[in-house]
């Protein structure tokens, strides 16, 4: 179980790379936008993408 989190962990890395090397003035404007958003703006947004991903897993795991 713990190297399965350390793989996930490991390809979000690879995944965030990926975007820093391929765009990275996409990347900073998208960091700017961010900025500018209210805090719970960006918990709402957070809260959101933590459930679709917990969701995914779940369904993964059915599968």
């Amino acid at each position: 179980m713990a190297g399965e989190v350390w793989r996930a962990l490991c390809l979000v890395v690879v995944l965030e790379g990926l975007m820093l090397f391929v765009a990275p003035g996409g990347w900073k404007r998208a960091a700017e936008q961010l900025r500018s958003l209210p805090d719970p703006h960006l918990r709402a947004v957070g809260g959101i993408m933590v459930a679709m991903a917990l969701t995914g897993l779940w369904c993964l795991r059915l599968g």
